[in-house]
């Protein structure tokens, strides 16, 4: 069998109605050149700065500034200047009443005013100046606790049953509060008890380099009141116990 023979392909001709278009470039060969250099250099300009980017050591993230921390807000005071808890200090037992004592005081009520109220063959009663006394061991701070007859503090035929049949804070304030005392605080004190509830005027007020604190209240008839003393020199140290002593006075 003869070998197969390789015969050159010629281009197919051109289909009658299609024709070759020619395209050429307007620009010169010069602008051409240049314009090729050009484009080169961007390229490879590009692709060095993308190479050095790759290398170069990632930049560090910025250290993060502290969260700003907004002023503290001005604390506002206690409606009584600051309480201490006294559920662990002793609490004494009155006549109608309870007080919490604080550790450390002594207390300081004369034999003879135990008695004070006692009578013998239909003597008078001789009035009792204090229910209870209590004094801190340098005897610089008082407790005391005082019940009167209402009808002695204000005149009226009727049995006062609440502190608010004495007048309100203010008007009261003449009662409690000696004349030229410089009063720091008044408050008036609501505490609920076992029946209902019972109203207390509570204030505060320097005098003659004295700082007292008074706690009063009104129970069938009579009034009773609980003041600590203490010199402004040792207030700022003890005020708060000896406020908290006052404010515990309860009646029954």
């Amino acid at each position: 069998m003869p070998p197969a023979a390789l015969l050159p392909l010629a281009p197919s001709p051109l289909h009658p109605n299609q024709r070759r278009h020619l395209f050429r470039c307007g620009a010169s060969r010069r602008g051409f050149t240049v314009h090729t250099a050009v484009a080169i250099a961007s390229a490879s300009a590009a692709a060095s700065a993308a190479a050095a980017e790759a290398e170069a050591p990632p930049c560090p993230s910025p250290t993060p500034s502290p969260p700003t921390q907004a002023p503290p807000s001005k604390q506002v005071s206690p409606v009584l200047g600051g309480i201490a808890n006294t559920r662990s200090w002793s609490q004494y037992y009155g006549s109608g009443f309870s007080i919490r004592v604080p550790p450390s005081f002594d207390d300081i009520l004369e034999p003879e005013d135990y008695n004070a109220g006692m009578t013998y063959y239909g003597d008078k009663a001789k009035p009792r100046a204090y229910a209870a006394r209590f004094a801190s061991p340098d005897r610089d701070e008082l407790i005391s606790v005082v019940i009167k007859p209402s009808n002695q503090l204000k005149i009226t035929f009727l049995e006062a049953k609440d502190i608010t049949d004495l007048g309100t804070l203010k008007e009261a304030s003449k009662i409690f509060v000696p004349a030229g005392a410089k009063v720091f605080s008044a408050r008036t004190i609501k505490v609920k008890d076992e029946e209902d509830i019972r109203t207390y005027y509570f204030y505060e007020f320097g005098l003659d380099k004295q700082h007292v604190a008074l706690m009063a209240t009104v129970n069938s008839g009579k009034t009773y009141i609980a003041g600590a003393t203490a010199p402004e020199t040792k207030w700022g140290d003890d005020g708060v116990k000896l406020r908290s002593a006052a404010v515990s006075l309860s009646v029954s």
